[in-house]
């Protein structure tokens, strides 16, 4: 593996971290105060819109899809990076970029499976950034962590499917700009193969049958920056059969094929969520004085920063040759290694926000900082796309398989 970026990825680095610096950053602020007016916290800021049609103009736009058709033709391994940078502002940059979760895992699923039709109704409009889309998967009443307990039923009735169920913290649909659901469900509870109950189906937000019901909160506080984390009923909501994502039976594979890319994004932008960490650690340790000497000078303080970017070093090489693997023999070649990122990246990623919070005292929990969000974001990744202790458990049976 060669550790030095290629001259695309370069020359794309040094376009974003300049976007960054001149737009996102300084837009920080303007999105809170312009959130804090509007008549719904859900709306979208206007300065986001600006952001969005600003990355459009550089070529700063659906960096994430591997496919040229779609989007800019990037590796994972020189996707990596970018998403790094696009994690110092993980409320904005995403967006701005057209790279945000979930729209991205569900953009891939549309042009992976997605028929033409499916492609020209949906996918077009979030390539363009014209609407928004949420992924229904995770249940209230069960262990959604194992996908086979998924309770959605998803009946074909003629040609039409009917959907019923209750699913929860389904990101991005407290957004008005919500248009489409993709559907985790069974078609075929009582199948012999457990990986083959489930299907997809792809359920407009304006479907009979389908209520928001209300926002979850994260923390205690509702989370506005990407539209919030719903619960959505799906009661008797009907779709054409034309709806179905792929085939049926095909749901458990689909979710599998979104969730290597995903992982990838996650854990690059958890990085540099954690480089933002270490800058703020650093700027108010110099500028504050206790006990009669700079916090920079203090031994704990100085361990804290060390030992972060150490940790910070270490991830990153191991999400790059998770990245490096995902391009050269695939996401079933980098299976051990994509668990590996998943377990390791917001453990360590929390630990370093919870010191950066304890460096900043009563302003690190507050909202003049970035630190509390971010903190919230890292700790729900180690329960978003599986929690750590389902990774730990495959991964576990993976390497005693060696010695069976």
């Amino acid at each position: 593996m060669d550790f030095a970026f290629d001259a695309r990825t370069e020359e794309l680095r040094t376009r974003l971290l300049a976007f960054m610096d001149e737009y996102v950053y300084p837009a920080e602020k303007t999105a809170e105060e312009q959130r804090a007016l509007l008549d719904s916290p859900w709306d979208t800021p206007a300065v986001v819109e600006e952001l969005k049609a600003e990355a459009r103009r550089q070529g700063l736009w659906n960096l994430f899809l591997p496919d040229a058709e779609y989007g800019a033709g990037l590796t994972n391994l020189q996707y990596a990076p970018l998403a790094e940078i696009t994690g110092r502002s993980p409320q904005l940059a995403p967006t701005a970029l057209n790279c945000a979760a979930p729209d991205t895992g569900n953009m891939e699923v549309l042009a992976q499976f997605g028929t033409d039709e499916q492609k020209k109704q949906w996918l077009e409009p979030l390539l363009a950034g014209e609407i928004r889309s949420a992924f229904a998967m995770t249940e209230p009443e069960v262990a959604s962590s194992d996908a086979t307990n998924i309770t959605t039923h998803i009946e074909r009735d003629g040609d039409e499917y009917v959907i019923t169920g209750r699913k929860w913290y389904i990101s991005g649909a407290m957004n008005p700009d919500c248009r489409i659901f993709i559907v985790m469900g069974k078609t075929d509870p009582d199948g012999e193969d457990l990986r083959r109950q489930q299907s997809m189906v792809l359920v407009p937000r304006d479907t009979p049958g389908v209520t928001v019901k209300r926002a979850m909160q994260v923390f205690g506080y509702e989370d506005h920056s990407h539209g919030g984390h719903a619960e959505v009923v799906f009661d008797h909501a009907r779709v054409p059969a034309a709806n179905l994502v792929g085939e049926e039976g095909g749901g458990f594979a689909i979710a599998q094929a979104r969730l290597g890319p995903g992982r990838i994004h996650h854990c690059m932008r958890l990085i540099g969520m954690a480089e933002r960490a270490i800058e703020l650690m650093c700027r108010r340790a110099v500028s504050r004085t206790a006990f009669g000497k700079p916090l920079a000078q203090q031994g704990v303080v100085q361990n804290w920063i060390a030992d972060a970017r150490v940790t910070v070093e270490q991830l990153r090489l191991l999400v790059l040759k998770t990245a490096w693997l995902m391009d050269t023999v695939g996401n079933r070649g980098a299976h051990t290694e994509i668990q590996a990122i998943k377990i390791a990246t917001p453990r360590a990623v929390v630990e370093i926000l919870d010191r950066a919070i304890q460096l900043h005292g009563a302003g690190g929990v507050s909202q003049d900082f970035p630190l509390a969000d971010l903190y919230a974001g890292a700790r729900t990744l180690m329960l978003a796309d599986g929690p750590d202790e389902v990774h730990q458990r495959s991964l576990a049976r993976r390497e005693l398989r060696k010695y069976l």
